[in-house]
């Protein structure tokens, strides 16, 4: 027999048992499109993760008061002294300190929203270079009672038009222990529209100087965490190590890349677990094709007699089975792997992270179905070559 006899056996053989062929393809065609799809999913959450982490700025240092001890997460404040002792370690050119973690409401034409806060000196901007406004100005050292607002805050989402524009004034309203304060302030700039930053949606904040912060929150000389700049992007590791020396125990000093590498390990952790959850259905698949085709050669059976009795080689007929596996195998990782690109592109949309389709991932899942199927179809294609022509023509 020809090669292409084969093939041309082993498609009609397919289109003959169109039901039985279904079924093995979707049992391939959930794998596949299980794996590409959480593949691109997680992909995309790691370039979203990545873009954030850019934002954050490559030559800053986040220092956060707290950390992991005995397996629990503390937490602290930053003190006036602390931000003098990370202003004079070497390498470090800046730092701005940060309050943060308070919720505000404020009612505008008659409806009530909520907002966080945070209090942010005339230094956060030039560090911050992701602080962009879309209008208006960037504050001053001597500001008082002023305030930048987030984009939402500026423009709510469910509406046709802007509620606040800068040189309005607006009243927040929020309670510190069992007193209940508000704070009247004017805008004097609006942000451009960025989403969420390193887990911090500046979008829906309203931004007050650090003094008004607090003075309104009461929070003394404290601050929530501080972010500093290093003089170079080379010199960001030893910026952080010497924060972390100078500071002491009790205090994390977290660089872009530090932060990078952490997630990347999450990430990949995620993505390994999933994708080996997902490859399991295609083991469950091939076990299924190893069945369906055993099944396959028993009703077979003349059939192969016949075509050795008029002289196909046991390798002829070993063939023409490998080859329905191998086209189970194809056609399902290629139907998995659009099915897959469609329900990440779906599910990416509903959880708000746009997925990544890759073409070499597609390729590779393939490949991998044909490869899974193609080995399932070895011992049926085995045992029908090794049927006895004689004893297969006296089958029923």
């Amino acid at each position: 027999m020809k090669f292409g006899d084969i093939l041309a056996s082993a498609w009609e053989s397919v289109r003959s048992r169109k039901f039985r062929f279904a079924l093995n393809l979707i049992g391939i065609l959930i794998g596949c499109a299980a794996v590409t799809g959480l593949v691109s999913i997680t992909q995309g959450l790691s370039d979203s993760v990545g873009g954030q982490l850019q934002v954050f700025g490559p030559q800053n240092v986040m220092v956060i008061p707290g950390g992991f001890s005995s397996g629990t997460m503390t937490t602290g404040k930053l003190t006036y002294k602390d931000l003098n002792t990370i202003s004079n370690v070497e390498y470090v050119s800046a730092v701005t300190p940060i309050i943060a973690n308070n919720v505000v409401s404020y009612t505008v034409k008659g409806e009530t929203y909520r907002a966080s806060t945070y209090g942010l000196d005339e230094n956060f901007q030039k560090i911050n270079t992701s602080f962009e406004l879309v209008e208006g100005r960037a504050m001053v050292r001597s500001d008082n009672g002023v305030a930048i607002i987030g984009a939402n805050v500026a423009w709510p989402q469910d509406l046709d038009a802007p509620v606040l524009n800068v040189g309005d004034r607006m009243t927040l309203t929020t309670r510190v222990g069992d007193v209940q304060k508000t704070l009247t302030i004017r805008v004097i700039g609006v942000l451009t529209k960025q989403g969420s930053t390193f887990g911090v949606n500046l979008d829906d904040a309203v931004a007050l100087t650090i003094r008004d912060a607090q003075q309104f929150f009461e929070t003394g000389n404290t601050y929530s965490y501080a972010m500093a700049q290093a003089n170079s992007v080379d010199n960001v590791a030893k910026a952080a190590s010497g924060i972390k020396a100078k500071l002491g125990k009790g205090y994390s000093a977290v660089t872009y890349e530090s932060a990078k590498a952490t997630m990347d390990q999450v990430l990949g952790s995620i993505q390994a677990v999933l994708g080996g959850i997902a490859a399991i259905s295609l083991v469950v698949a091939g076990v299924g094709i190893i069945n369906t085709m055993t099944i396959s050669v028993l009703e077979r059976t003349r059939e192969i007699g016949v075509m050795k009795a008029i002289g196909a080689k046991s390798r002829h007929v070993m063939m023409m089975f490998i080859s329905e596996a191998i086209l189970t195998g194809f056609i399902g990782g290629i139907l998995g792997v659009l099915v897959g690109f469609s329900l990440s592109g779906v599910i990416g949309s509903v959880i708000g992270v746009t997925a990544v389709p890759s073409l070499t991932n597609g390729v590779l899942v393939t490949f991998f179905a044909v490869i899974t199927t193609t080995l399932s179809g070895l011992y049926p294609a085995w045992r029908a070559a090794n049927l006895n022509p004689v004893e297969a023509l006296r089958s029923e």
